[in-house]
């Protein structure tokens, strides 16, 4: 390679990887600077927030990269489990376990081949970092979703922590949509488990014959986004419908969330699903979208940078990409804003920063993280 050509290439990388320059951005209650920090990456899918400021960020096509001072590092973590990549699946979302700083335990969400197909799997292991350098140790498997079955949709995927130290795995339904009704598998369910993958004890169906007992709640879709109420500290999903009716949802323990007996949206064929809206026994979403907006991702904004939007939640929206932020008041959802509309892509995750920022996700196959801060006054 010529002389010539190695500077160009050299240039094109620090362009590729570079922050671009900020550009502020008006809402309905703060001004606020939106910036590129890190990229390319290859669909990237979750995120996770070191105690250091350091980053986790999946690819969905099964890698997991690191990102330090805002600066994508050259290579991959080693250690993945071995990911079925195709689709809707790969490596999807990352956690790190609330003891991360005494254990360094890193948690993943991915699709897992097997007898009958796929299926949504959850593995730790143990964080090592050596410069730019990083890898997993110890990865064990700590849940399989069950049955595997076809098809490479619906994989749900997303990972939190209750202040308890159990786990809530949000999962879909593979497009199997009558199993999401059905006890005796974990398709199209919230499950909780303990972080070792043992199941907690007081579990709603811990006993009940025929099902099984890692499940919380069950008719759902396919749960993209998750995070604790940090006024209440319950777990909050919101999953995709089908045609319209993304909901988000307080799930409580052993409630039926009615898919696909009741929702608000129909099929893709603009056929009805099920038998309606509402049914004795099952929940009415805490709020919902007809049409849909593709959801994946939230965070509850707890920051001061932003006092205005202290306990909202954000809500990544594939259609529209757009970033959505929803008005919580007093526990309830009162109104939305959309911001972003069509500026940066795909919205697939959004994460609260150390320093009260938010942290957003851009699906697509030069996708980014992007950073919200308070605009700079003069």
């Amino acid at each position: 390679m010529t002389a010539v050509r190695l500077a160009l290439s050299a240039s094109l990388a620090a362009l590729l990887t570079a922050p671009a320059l900020a550009e502020t951005v008006d809402t309905e209650r703060h001004s606020v600077s939106l910036e590129r920090l890190a990229g390319p990456l290859e669909h990237p899918w979750g995120l996770a927030v070191l105690p250091d400021g350091a980053m986790l960020v999946t690819e969905r096509p099964g890698r997991l990269r690191l990102v330090v001072d805002g600066v994508l590092q050259p290579g991959p973590v080693a250690g993945i489990p071995d990911v079925r990549a195709g689709g809707q699946g790969g490596l999807l979302d990352v956690v790190i376990d609330p003891d991360f700083a005494g254990n360094r335990l890193v948690y993943l969400a991915y699709s897992e081949a097997g007898d009958g197909g796929a299926g949504t799997a959850v593995a730790r292991g143990r964080l090592t970092r050596d410069g730019a350098t990083a890898r997993l140790d110890d990865v064990e498997v700590i849940f399989r979703q069950a049955p595997k079955v076809g098809g490479s949709s619906h994989f749900g995927a997303r990972l939190v922590f209750a202040p308890d130290g159990t786990l809530f795995i949000g999962l879909g339904d593979r497009q199997q949509r009558e199993l999401a009704q059905d006890l005796s598998v974990t398709i199209g369910k919230l499950v909780r488990i303990n972080a070792d993958g043992s199941v907690p004890q007081d579990n709603p169906f811990v006993g009940r014959e025929g099902a099984r007992p890692e499940i919380w709640s069950y008719g759902h879709r396919n749960i993209q986004a998750a995070a604790l109420d940090p006024s209440t500290s319950d777990i909050v999903t919101i999953e995709h419908g089908a045609r319209g009716g993304d909901e988000v949802n307080t799930p409580e323990a052993g409630k039926n969330y009615g898919w696909p007996v009741i929702t608000h949206g129909v099929d893709y064929s603009g056929a009805p699903i099920g038998i309606g809206k509402a049914a004795e026994g099952m929940e009415q979403p805490d709020y919902q979208w007809t049409p849909s907006i593709a959801p994946s991702g939230m965070a509850f904004y707890t920051g001061t940078a932003f006092p205005e939007w202290n306990g909202d939640l954000f809500v990544g929206a594939l259609r529209g990409q757009m970033l959505v932020r929803l008005d919580v008041e007093g526990g309830r959802i009162v109104g939305e804003e959309r911001l972003l509309e069509g500026t940066i892509g795909r919205v697939r995750d959004v994460r609260q920063g150390p320093d009260g920022s938010l942290l957003v996700l851009t699906d697509a196959g030069d996708g980014a993280i992007w950073r919200l801060s308070p605009a700079v006054t003069d």
